[in-house]
């Protein structure tokens, strides 16, 4: 499973696979980060998610702010979830 292989590498995942932004199923305090980007079927909003993601990442450079939190980028927010 991927996120098991993310624990192992003591890595933050990143998806755009849904399911990573379920809290019950993945609660963001058993893991280092997760990171859920919100396409939902719309291709062409990669590059505003990216902007979106890349412009948090360059204020929020330590791992440690991402451990135990969820982030749910979507076009204009990112939300966080602990």
């Amino acid at each position: 499973m991927v996120i098991a292989k993310a624990q192992e590498l003591d890595c933050i995942l990143l998806s755009l696979n849904g399911d990573f932004a379920d809290i019950v199923a993945y609660p963001p305090a058993n893991y280092k980060g997760i990171v859920a980007l919100q396409m939902k079927n719309h291709p062409e909003l990669a590059p505003r998610l990216m902007a979106t993601l890349m412009s948090y990442l360059s204020t929020n450079r330590e791992m440690a702010h991402y451990r135990g939190k969820l982030l749910v980028v979507e076009v204009h927010r990112i939300r966080v979830r602990e």
